[in-house]
């Protein structure tokens, strides 16, 4: 039997409530991290976790420190300092591809996370070891280039068809 201690009453109850709630947390934090350069909804985020918007808000915040789209943040900045660092896309590619639709908003808070602009990031740590990666190569690694739509009604040249 395991005892867990709720602020001062001890229940042997909560501990397996506790697990739940947590596996369900992780569960949304898993779909964050999968599918973090994607416009995330949170009700859709939410529902991973069985919650409804402002529960999850609530809960998540409790259990890892931040709110869900500060944590979404955090990831986006972390990846696009890495793609800072090795790829020669501008900073506005960089910011389109981590998932940030404003490029002053991804310089507000990539300045916030890291002390620096991103163009101040990207002078102080390229040159310090390999070459950029070709920028061709950096967005086929991050998911591939954009795929082009025909316009309505038009097609390919029907050899598919």
């Amino acid at each position: 039997m395991v005892r867990v201690s709720i602020g001062h009453v001890e229940s042997t109850t909560a501990a397996p409530a506790r697990l739940a709630h947590l596996r369900q947390l992780r569960l949304a934090k898993d779909v964050m991290d999968r599918d973090w350069a994607e416009p995330l909804d949170l009700d859709a985020v939410a529902a991973h976790a069985g919650y409804s918007r402002y529960h999850f808000v609530r809960a998540f915040k409790a259990v890892y420190g931040q709110t869900p789209g500060q944590y979404l943040s955090c990831r986006r900045i972390e990846r696009a300092e890495e793609l800072l660092r090795s790829a020669d896309l501008s900073v506005t590619e960089i910011c389109t591809l981590v998932g940030f639709s404003s490029l002053g908003t991804f310089s507000t808070r990539f300045k916030k996370q890291t002390g620096l602009t991103p163009s101040e990031y990207r002078a102080r740590h390229v040159g310090r070891g390999a070459a950029l990666i070709p920028g061709c190569y950096a967005l086929l690694w991050a998911g591939g280039f954009p795929a082009k739509q025909p316009p309505d009604g038009q097609s390919n040249s029907g050899e598919a068809d």
